[in-house]
């Protein structure tokens, strides 16, 4: 510091380090949970190391955001990844988009998969586990959660035509709270994120 100011202070710089920005990018696209459970998956799944988490209106969502409410939860949770980034010391901020409609997830998808990124649908029915999937270096990586009630055949199968893979996790069924953030760090370590 070197002058105390009336309305702040001056100072002068020092030192300056720049963080890029890792690759893969990663988004998670989170069903609405009832109760606190939606924040507590943007809590980890920021403290995880997510690049943007992105609410979901799925048809079985029990919760329903009608207009006034939207713009508060999404206040909400981009307060709460905000609180957890700078827990985790975490350069960079996470990216909080407005409520996505499904048709609107499919045209996310749909542009990622073109750009050279992959889309992933965890969903417990599939035969296929995630953990072995290969990550691109350098596309981004869009996973969709669904909801309590689980992705509706038409949501899942929507999704495929726009060329996302569908994955389990494991022998057993997480809660959307938890599923997002089990997801993200087994595509960090198989992306070399974590490495």
């Amino acid at each position: 510091m070197t002058a105390v100011l009336t309305h702040g202070l001056q100072a002068r710089v020092l030192d300056r380090t720049e963080f890029p920005r890792t690759l893969p990018r990663i988004t998670v696209v989170q069903a609405l949970a009832k109760g606190d459970r939606d924040e507590r998956a943007v809590e980890t799944m920021t403290e995880v190391g997510v690049d943007a988490i992105v609410p979901w209106q799925a048809a079985r969502s029990i919760v329903r955001w009608d207009s006034p409410r939207a713009q508060k939860a999404v206040t909400r949770w981009r307060t709460t990844a905000r609180e957890a980034a700078k827990q985790a010391r975490r350069p960079w901020l996470v990216d909080v988009p407005p409520l996505e409609s499904t048709p609107a997830v499919v045209a996310r998808i749909d542009s990622v998969v073109l750009s050279g990124g992959m889309a992933v649908v965890l969903h417990e029915e599939a035969e296929r586990p995630l953990a072995g999937l290969a990550v691109p270096a350098h596309g981004d990586v869009v996973l969709v959660v669904g909801p309590e009630g689980g992705i509706t055949p038409d949501e899942v199968a929507a999704f495929e035509a726009v060329g996302a893979a569908v994955r389990r996790l494991g022998p057993t069924v997480l809660r959307t709270s938890t599923a997002g953030t089990v997801a993200a760090a087994i595509v960090m370590a198989n992306s070399g994120r974590w490495g």
